[in-house]
């Protein structure tokens, strides 16, 4: 057994922390997704159930070959509880911290959410974003800096719900734009 330590290699944030034995290394790296093993479940490949799937990017032993660094992208949030961490740490900025609540409530939305209304309604989620995108225009056409700020904000939100609906994330805008460096 190995102890692995999983991280969205985009954002490097710590996802979570689970044994691995040598079958599930051998699927993991067989599949290109993560497999894991636990004295309760035995070999589990993460997402099968939930479909919040890891796709492996890299696996890195450490220094004395005890543990793996598993650098990962991960399709959904990683936690049981439907947080995209096991640990209770902050994103690693504010944008991180919208784009994870909007997975959070991808996954189970509180009754009456407006970001669940949003993802399941195509045409005001649309509706949103175009209105959005106009607000910000006007006012920095108006040159108002603090109304084009609150604008860029909304516009932003509406953003990330329709990459959600889609199945994609902030983390995918992330490496699209370092692929454009």
């Amino acid at each position: 057994m190995i102890t692995v330590v999983t991280q969205d290699a985009t954002t490097g944030r710590v996802l979570m922390v689970a044994g691995a034995d040598e079958e599930a290394m051998e699927r993991t790296k067989a599949t290109g997704e993560m497999h894991y093993t636990s004295r309760k479940r035995g070999l589990w490949h993460k997402g099968a159930t939930s479909g919040n799937r890891q796709r492996v990017v890299s696996l890195t032993p450490d220094c004395d070959g005890d543990a793996i660094l598993a650098r990962v992208d991960p399709l959904g949030p990683a936690c049981h509880t439907g947080a995209i961490s096991c640990f209770d740490a902050p994103p690693p900025d504010a944008l991180s911290a919208l784009d994870a609540t909007i997975a959070s409530r991808a996954a189970q939305a509180p009754e009456g959410s407006y970001t669940r209304r949003l993802l399941d309604d195509r045409n005001l989620r649309l509706k949103k974003l175009g209105e959005e995108a106009a607000e910000l225009a006007v006012a920095c056409a108006d040159n108002n800096a603090e109304r084009a700020v609150e604008e860029a904000a909304d516009l932003l939100y509406h953003s990330l719900v329709a990459l959600r609906a889609l199945g994609v994330g902030l983390d995918d805008v992330r490496r699209a734009i370092e692929r454009r460096k």
